[in-house]
């Protein structure tokens, strides 16, 4: 799991004294994103970069104004010693409390330390006008494997755990946030300074068609968009799937915020038999007057699938969504759902546990394999990289859910999650499908309920049928 800011604030501080030299070891790399950076960002320009560590790069830039924000107090420190033409500041951009616009906002190597990247992007709108530029560059994520061994021997300073973002999850998470990418690609195909060869390698074969892709680091370029405000306030239902989960009750009902002008708490059970609903029973009476909570009963109890089926037919919210009741996935982080659709940046939010690192034993390895194979096979069947289709947090519009749900007998009811019903429906429907990443947990009470086996064999035939439905036809 991700450190916490004072931590990662420490390492960062540890690191400063070197950092230099360090950088100086890896000069081909270095100079190869500052070339990149000044052909992106002309001079005499106003720019700001973000985790700008000791200075470097912004003054190679050669900025009319610029200004420098790092996390590290001692890296700041010796950015101003190093460069004081230019201004730095400790700053940090998940709580930015800057107030000016820039031509440009730099963001080089800073993603894969981010806890919250949504968070991050959705803060940059403070310091844009319409016509900033937002630069991002980052590692290419098929290197992890090759940085990890170079951490171990030494020849690349050690960091903590990162994401290791794709280029289309980037590209995603800029336009769930309020950007257009203008300029997306590949650069730099040997990091290590072999002479006559490193010059054709990075000039030629790095920019050549299928190589490009291997190359070490890629970089976005995008713009602010402005978002569609609804027509009125948006109202939001929260549908809890759960079955023998009392020990999260309390839980879900406290941490589930309070979104739009309205938010009800639907809760179907599926004939719990450790008091959960006499547990949703008591919260509703404890918080009558102050939230909204049903309790819907799940007779017979059938499975997750139908569950999601009856909680949506039940819901009240302009904007329905999923939460699994084992809070392995944060209630906290449910208004980002309901803020990209409220803002129009999507029609269909899905979400993905596969971007940021997973805590402990959140999934098992059987699990991933076959979560992976299924996002494989559904991203070729939908004509759209999905890159976690059975993540149980899920958001759309009430009246886009009506759609899905008037044409639902195209693909049966073999679904036992009610996940990919509800993608395949959207697919069908062509509503605009973004992915939303989200932190996976651990389960801190009772059991999972998923069946390996027999979940995957419904899921094969459910993508079987639709294979048929959506290509053959």
């Amino acid at each position: 799991m991700p450190l916490d800011k004072t931590r990662k604030r420490q390492l960062f501080d540890e690191l400063a004294p070197v950092r230099d030299a360090w950088k100086a070891r890896r000069r081909t790399y270095h100079r190869e994103i500052e070339r990149l950076c000044r052909f992106l960002i002309p001079p005499e320009a106003s720019v700001l970069e973000i985790g700008c560590g000791t200075g470097d790069l912004l003054h190679a830039l050669r900025p009319r104004r610029g200004l420098g924000i790092d996390l590290s107090p001692r890296m700041v420190e010796i950015a101003r010693g190093k460069y004081p033409g230019l201004e730095f500041t400790v700053g940090d951009v998940e709580a930015l409390d800057i107030e000016e616009r820039f031509d440009y906002v730099l963001l080089s190597d800073l993603v894969g330390h981010l806890d919250d990247v949504w968070l991050a992007f959705r803060n940059l709108h403070r310091v844009c006008h319409p016509s900033t530029r937002i630069v991002v560059t980052y590692y290419n994520y098929l290197w992890e494997p090759v940085l990890r061994a170079a951490e171990r021997l030494g020849l690349k300073a050690r960091q903590a755990l990162q994401n290791w973002l794709p280029p289309q999850d980037l590209t995603n998470l800029a336009v769930i946030t309020g950007f257009e990418p203008v300029k997306r690609g590949y650069c730099l195909l040997c990091p290590i300074r072999v002479p006559l060869l490193t010059p054709l390698t990075n000039r030629v074969l790095a920019h050549l068609p299928g190589l490009q892709r291997l190359d070490l680091v890629h970089y976005l370029v995008a713009r602010p968009t402005q978002a569609t405000p609804p027509a009125r306030p948006l109202s939001c239902s929260v549908v809890v799937p759960c079955r023998n989960e009392v020990g999260n009750v309390a839980a879900t009902v406290a941490r589930i915020p309070r979104m739009g002008c309205h938010t009800e708490i639907l809760f179907v059970d599926g004939d719990s038999t450790d008091g959960t609903p006499e547990a949703i029973e008591e919260a509703i009476v404890a918080h009558r007057g102050t939230r909204d909570i049903r309790l819907i009963r799940q007779v017979p109890a059938t499975g997750k699938g139908d569950a999601v089926r009856l909680g949506f037919a039940a819901a009240k919210g302009d904007v329905i969504m999923i939460l699994d009741a084992d809070l392995s996935v944060m209630p906290e982080d449910l208004p980002k759902f309901f803020l990209t659709l409220a803002g129009g940046r999507g029609e269909f939010v899905n979400g993905s546990r596969m971007v940021y690192p997973m805590e402990g034993q959140a999934m098992r390895f059987l699990n991933i394999l076959g979560n992976k194979m299924f996002s494989m096979l559904f991203s070729w069947l939908l004509e759209q990289r999905v890159r976690d289709t059975l993540c149980g947090t899920k958001a759309l519009l009430r009246r886009d859910y009506e759609r899905i749900a008037a044409n639902r007998a195209v693909f049966g009811a073999l679904d036992p999650f009610g996940d990919f019903d509800l993608l395949l429906g959207a697919a069908k429907l062509t509503l605009k499908i973004v992915e939303m990443p989200v932190r996976y947990h651990e389960r801190t009470y009772g059991k999972t309920k998923i069946r390996r086996f027999h979940h995957g064999w419904l899921l094969l035939k459910m993508f079987l049928i639709a294979v048929r439905k959506l290509r053959l036809q």
